[in-house]
């Protein structure tokens, strides 16, 4: 006799086009679950989920829900909405995403992968390993995988990789096995209310990695390491460049479309203590910290060393993470997802460390005004290594328009603050004009930010070709 979970059940997801929403749909879809879902607009994950199967409303609507026996919603649906209402009038279930994911992976031994920064790429990075080794894991992630042309997978081996989003809490509510935690930064203070308030979350979803597991903590984050201090679990290892760090990078080589490391491992019982010659796709530091972390915890997963070098030499990067979309004349046209301003100095600053003589443009879409307000200092310091900054308007991201925010006195503030030369714009079509008129040969085009602006440049992109 075959038993169907969830056989009867009509799974509606309220704003499925997310990144993180689309991918558990994904999977639980995959599963055998009934999923539909609605979005205000179609975008890259509403075509991929269609394309699977999954009915996807274009708009909320009560309608939706018609069929719907449970409802799945995110941090980012707001209480007026009418599927929510809907749900609550008609008393179906309404699950949050956090929960709805760990219930799914419960039945899995999990590696959870944290962070303010640079946990999208380390999820990937992890999930190519164990793909390699054949472990056939269950993945999902914050971005595109290209390997996978997916955010997500659903594996039939007994692993799975799971970004996890602190962004409102969650993270903790997760089942882990294994963990990484690669920085701790100001982000989702309107969520936590404090700095401190944020790192004491890190510090439980630490604690929380069971004794027979372990927790790899980036060593070179100065606010990890007083969180490492506070809570003194026993079961947490480190890796960074600091010569503390049980695996420290060492002799990096830095080539203009991959990095080269050794590794000295500095693990008590450890059988290799030192790994050379480690090759990865990526540019800068925080990707060689990224790399290392996957390494690390492949290493204690007992996974041959030969195989995490190739899985590290195959790895072909996550879609909106400097990548390139296209070239025009001796020009290279970048999309990448930085938005925060730690996001945005390591991209800079690992572009100009293999493109020395080239001019940098970073066309920069500032992502809430809640953020903008809270780090307006940091992000105008962020710019130093760039020659030029082209600034859009903010992307609100559902927040309401704040009037009083100026973008003219932004733009002053960076040109103060970074000493570069910047250029406002107001909207897609005068980005395209200013491409058109003022670009010059062999300059580098970085287009940052986490709203529109990937559209932007796509869009300008096939215009302009």
């Amino acid at each position: 006799m075959k038993i169907d979970i969830g056989r009867n059940e009509i799974i509606h997801f309220i704003g499925i086009g997310g990144i993180g929403m689309s991918g558990l749909a994904q999977i639980m879809n995959n599963m055998g679950f009934t999923i539909q879902g609605s979005d205000l607009n179609r975008n890259k994950n509403t075509d991929r989920l269609i394309k699977s199967g999954i009915k996807v409303y274009i708009g909320h609507e009560q309608r939706n829900i018609n069929r719907a026996t449970m409802t799945v919603i995110s941090s980012a649906i707001k209480k007026n909405n009418k599927e929510l209402i809907a749900s609550k009038y008609k008393k179906l279930p309404i699950i949050k995403r956090g929960d709805m994911l760990a219930n799914i992976v419960s039945l899995k031994k999990n590696i959870i992968v944290t962070g303010s920064h640079g946990k999208t790429t380390t999820t990937s990075l992890v999930a190519n390993i164990l793909v390699e080794a054949g472990l056939d894991p269950t993945v999902i992630n914050g971005g595109i995988i290209n390997s996978l042309k997916n955010t997500a997978q659903l594996g039939k081996g007994e692993w799975a990789v799971i970004e996890s989003d602190e962004s409102d809490g969650s993270f903790l509510k997760l089942p882990i096995t294994y963990s990484i935690v690669t920085n701790v930064d100001k982000e989702h203070l309107d969520y936590y209310g404090s700095f401190a308030e944020l790192k004491n979350s890190f510090g439980n979803f630490i604690k929380k990695t069971p004794s027979f597991g372990k927790s790899f903590i980036c060593a070179d984050d100065a606010d990890l390491k007083s969180i490492i201090n506070k809570y003194k679990t026993g079961n947490s290892l480190t890796y960074g460049f600091s010569n503390k760090s049980n695996y420290q990078i060492l002799n990096v080589i830095k080539k203009i479309n991959h990095s080269i490391f050794d590794l000295k491992i500095n693990v008590i019982g450890a059988k290799v203590k030192k790994i050379k010659k480690l090759q990865v796709n990526l540019l800068g530091d925080h990707n060689i910290k990224n790399a290392t972390a996957s390494i690390a915890l492949a290493l204690n997963l007992g996974i041959k060393i030969d195989i995490i070098k190739k899985a590290l030499k195959k790895f072909s990067g996550i879609q909106r993470r400097f990548t390139k979309i296209f070239s025009l004349d001796k020009k290279d046209f970048y999309d990448d997802y930085a938005h925060h301003p730690t996001e945005i100095k390591a991209v800079i600053n690992s572009t100009r460390q293999v493109y020395k003589n080239r001019k940098i443009v970073c066309v920069f879409q500032p992502h809430r005004y809640s953020r903008v307000k809270l780090l307006k200092k940091e992000f105008a310091s962020s710019f130093k290594l760039c020659d030029q900054v082209v600034l859009c308007p903010v992307y609100a991201a559902g927040e309401k328009i704040d009037f009083n925010f100026s973008q003219s006195n932004f733009s002053k503030l960076i040109a103060k603050k970074s000493g570069v030369q910047i250029i406002n714009i107001n909207n897609k079509n005068e980005l395209k004009i200013f491409f058109k008129k003022n670009l010059l040969d062999n300059e580098i085009i970085i287009c940052m930010g986490a709203g529109s602006i990937s559209n932007w440049i796509r869009q300008i992109g096939n215009e302009l070709k």
